[in-house]
């Protein structure tokens, strides 16, 4: 990792062509994924990502190189081009000193996944896909992969700021396909958190396999699911990346902040049902998304991002806090060094209600039930979205009846956040991978059981 001296001279460079603000990230990274396809471990993989990306603003312009050239003459060639990308040059750089900051850990790994063999992590894997076939003699196909990630970084800027985290994360997926010979049909689990492989005394593989085995299973007895306007229920966990899609990215400064969203403008108004009070919150302990610090150096907080249906808050970091003119709010984020920071959710979610679950359910004569989402795709400026239903059941007279494939969501966020009339008490999180301008982040999506009061369901007429 680079030293705060190296760090200091870097920024000096900087400065000297003329930058407001100057920040250094330097990162060194190993990620393992390990697979299993075919009945067997196929393959065993370790990444290490090291390197260094400096960022300048000048005004609300910013420059940006990065390198993975660790040398002395290697990092202050990528100083140098930041500098001269900026312009200008300043005899007197205003003075700074980096003062180290060291951070609270809210993410206690008990177990490195590095500490442990590969054998002995791919044995994990391959018991929890031994135990989706297991499952039914109709599951004829497997596949699983088990990742750990090891991020260490450090952050400096010309404010002052020294500091730096790590950051441990581990997830097991299994995908399961069942047939009946004519029609394939497909489920899947995929669980994570920011811990070591102590993870798997919390949630074990079989429970992983089970579950993927299962939800094939349900999928290829299921029946076409009826299209049309109707009421919907969408249960907790995965349930809440309508949420974190249809209007968690039209809340980031990323689109924000240049009128490209469908929330700018509407701090303080209702945008959502009062039964609706939606967080992002990147200090729950050892959840997916959680971080001690951001990207940016600045300690992770809970933001409340509508309370009781009315608009508090946007998620921002140092350029949309510039450009909008309000404090950031911990939000910066990227993949990696050969990033620059964009505000992006950690967890976010919809959190409990007033509503009893089984209420919601028995609201509904004739919709869907909604039990497991999968992807889709939103634009956040209108926010139109699609999103696929990965395990569905028809409500008739307020009770869960036969299971449905091949559902879909359609609609807007600003009106489906409206039509969310029921929220429950059963709040649950669940793992993604978020894509964004700043690469692909770790981010748990969340809320209890919701009932909408109508949207377009996609299926078969």
């Amino acid at each position: 990792m680079i030293d705060k001296k190296t760090m200091s001279d870097l920024i000096a460079i900087v400065l000297r062509g003329g930058a407001d603000f100057v920040e250094v990230f330097a990162e060194h990274s190993k990620n393992d994924v390990i697979t299993y396809s075919n009945k067997k471990i196929e393959n065993v993989a370790d990444t290490v990502v090291s390197g260094v990306g400096i960022r300048a603003f000048l005004g609300v312009r910013t420059f940006f190189a990065c390198t993975t050239d660790l040398t002395p003459s290697g990092l202050k060639e990528c100083a140098l081009r930041v500098a001269q990308a900026v312009g200008g040059h300043v005899d007197n750089i205003p003075e700074f000193y980096l003062a180290e900051r060291i951070n609270p850990n809210i993410n206690p790994i008990k177990v490195l996944p590095s500490d442990v063999p590969a054998k002995v992590r791919a044995e994990l894997l391959r018991s929890g896909c031994v135990k989706a076939y297991d499952y039914d003699s109709k599951i004829i196909q497997v596949a699983g992969n088990l990742i750990s990630y090891d991020k260490q970084f450090v952050v400096a800027n010309s404010e002052g700021l020294y500091t730096g985290d790590r950051q441990v994360r581990t997830r097991m997926f299994i995908q399961a396909v069942a047939s009946d010979g004519s029609v394939n049909q497909v489920g899947s689990c995929s669980p994570g958190r920011s811990m070591g492989i102590e993870l798997f005394d919390m949630i074990t593989p079989d429970y992983i396999g089970n579950e993927a085995a299962r939800q094939a299973m349900v999928n290829l007895s299921a029946v076409p699911c009826p299209s049309g306007k109707m009421a919907v229920a969408i249960e907790n966990g995965f349930g809440g990346v309508i949420f974190h899609e249809a209007c968690g990215h039209s809340l980031e400064a990323t689109s924000v902040a240049i009128g490209m969203s469908q929330m700018a403008g509407k701090l303080g108004q209702q945008i959502a049902n009062p039964k609706v009070t939606a967080i992002d919150d990147g200090t729950i302990p050892n959840a997916w998304g959680s971080c001690n610090i951001d990207d940016e150096g600045n300690p992770m907080i809970r933001r409340v991002l509508i309370k009781d249906g009315i608009l508090n808050s946007y998620m921002i970091d140092r350029l949309g806090s510039l450009r909008m003119g309000m404090p950031h709010t911990a939000s910066g984020r990227r993949q990696s060094y050969a990033y620059e920071t964009t505000s992006r959710m950690t967890n976010t979610f919809i959190d409990n209600g007033p509503d009893k679950n089984e209420d919601i359910i028995a609201s509904i004569d004739n919709g869907i039930y909604c039990k497991a989402m999968g992807g889709g795709s939103v634009n956040p400026f209108t926010g139109a979205f699609n999103f696929a239903v990965n395990e569905g059941y028809i409500i008739r007279n307020g009770k869960i009846c036969e299971p449905v494939r091949g559902a879909s969501l359609i609609g807007t966020g600003s009106e489906v956040i409206q039509k969310i009339d029921m929220v429950g008490q059963n709040l649950e999180t669940a793992q993604g991978m978020c894509g964004s301008s700043s690469g692909s982040v770790p981010t748990d999506v969340g809320q209890p059981l919701i009932r909408v009061s109508d949207i377009t369901v996609g299926g078969q007429a």
